[in-house]
């Protein structure tokens, strides 16, 4: 699978060719997976661009989740994971301010 960098990427060129670079060797790196096949790791990525609150990465990476052959519900069961792992946080953080101080 060929990684196609984000816009700032692409754009962090014109400041710094020679970062820019390495950057891009690790984005292809990590977008050329090996044991994992290239739906599953766009569903990985799908569900990492949600929980960080990028919309517009979800939307690019939804498509070529699809592109790989993800499904609908494939693609809803990823982002539900992504809730349900992002929100334990904040459901963590609401305790405090409750009465209740403890925890593990």
């Amino acid at each position: 699978m060929k990684a196609v960098l984000p816009w700032f990427a692409e754009e962090y060129k014109h400041l710094d060719p020679d970062f820019a670079e390495l950057i891009n060797q690790v984005i292809e790196k990590a977008m050329r997976p090996e044991a994992l096949d290239e739906k599953t790791a766009h569903l990985i990525v799908l569900a990492l661009d949600a929980a960080k609150g990028s919309s517009e990465g979800v939307g690019t990476v939804a498509e070529k989740a699809r592109a790989a052959g993800a499904s609908e519900q494939e693609i809803k069961e990823a982002l539900r994971l992504a809730y349900y792992v992002s929100g334990m946080d904040t459901l963590k953080t609401f305790l405090s301010a409750s009465e209740f101080k403890g925890g593990k």
